[in-house]
């Protein structure tokens, strides 16, 4: 009998992490396609156990903590979704913007390592500057442009050689906060929209992007391998061109699949250019099939346990 994969996620109940632990707990999330399998195989029964942590779980970036919860759980795969995504307030809240996108990160890749446990941690296209007028591709040389890019190719350099870094880009999801869902709100209650029309990308569906972290959890690739995940379709942020997806792409650098999305932005801020994170190193509940949880007190002894509760 083949022994379940202990995956910890972080993040679990933003909008990519709750379609992930569906997707482990062999549900099918709202709007995903069950056809989509990246790499051909179905999620069996009890070929994973979940344990889901989100921001009042744990908090990234109290190191002692997170030390603490991975030394407890011992997970064979950590899943790192726990982000600071407000890309505009970021500008002005940049010291907690890089606590948790580049310090924290750091501290689950240490953490995970003294374990023995996989890292894989969430990028964006972000860490681009969008100058180059194509897709990029895993190889292109990072210029982030602003606080968050800058924050994000920090948590990318400060992981290990045994990590994998996965960069993908416009997540949305059926749930959780997106475009899509402001739109939606201010249509119906008539309510006028603005956005920029200088953008250009590439829309990645939650639950494509959630299927595909499955494969990333089987295959591990490691390396510090950059993976880029996308949709198929292009779109742009102006509302007259609206960009559905069908799907998404998994590489892996280690494999030689690549998978490309691309954004360009006309707004340069020079502060990201000469930013650095401070200074310093590192010195809840477990998610069972069928939305039911575990204790956080029982973590050591949870993977084993067959008994949860509501």
């Amino acid at each position: 009998m083949t022994t379940p994969t202990r995956v910890m996620v972080t993040g679990a109940a933003g909008q990519v992490g709750v379609d992930l632990v569906d997707t482990l707990t062999g549900l099918s999330p709202l709007g995903a396609d069950p056809s989509f399998q990246p790499d051909g195989r179905p999620v069996l029964d009890n070929e994973f156990i979940v344990l889901a942590l989100t921001r009042h779980d744990l908090d990234v970036t109290d190191r002692d903590a997170v030390a603490q919860a991975i030394d407890v759980s011992r997970p064979d795969v950590i899943v790192h979704l726990a982000a600071y995504t407000a890309v505009d307030r970021a500008e002005t809240d940049t010291e907690r913007c890089y606590a948790v996108n580049a310090t924290a990160t750091e501290s689950l890749s240490m953490a995970a390592n003294d374990v023995g446990a996989h890292l894989i941690t969430i990028s964006t296209d972000y860490v681009f500057d969008g100058v180059k007028g194509a897709a990029y591709v895993e190889e292109d040389d990072a210029n982030p442009l602003n606080v968050y890019g800058g924050s994000k190719l920090a948590g990318e350099l400060l992981c290990s050689d045994e990590d994998t870094v996965v960069r993908t880009s416009w997540v949305m999801g059926v749930r959780g906060k997106n475009v899509l869902h402001v739109i939606a709100e201010r249509a119906a209650s008539g309510a006028s929209v603005r956005f920029v029309n200088d953008q250009t990308g590439t829309v990645t569906l939650a639950a494509d992007l959630a299927r595909c972290l499955v494969t990333m959890v089987r295959q591990r690739p490691g390396e510090c391998g950059t993976s880029r995940t996308r949709g198929r379709r292009r779109g742009s942020r102006w509302p007259r061109s609206p960009a559905p997806c069908s799907g998404v792409r998994m590489a892996s650098r280690a494999q030689s699949r690549r998978a490309t999305s691309t954004r360009h932005r006309s707004r340069h801020d020079p502060r990201a250019a000469t930013y650095r994170p401070p200074s310093g190193r590192h010195s809840p509940g477990r998610r069972c099939p069928r939305g039911t949880t575990a204790s956080p007190g029982s973590w050591r002894t949870a993977w084993a346990s067959a008994t949860c509760h509501e």
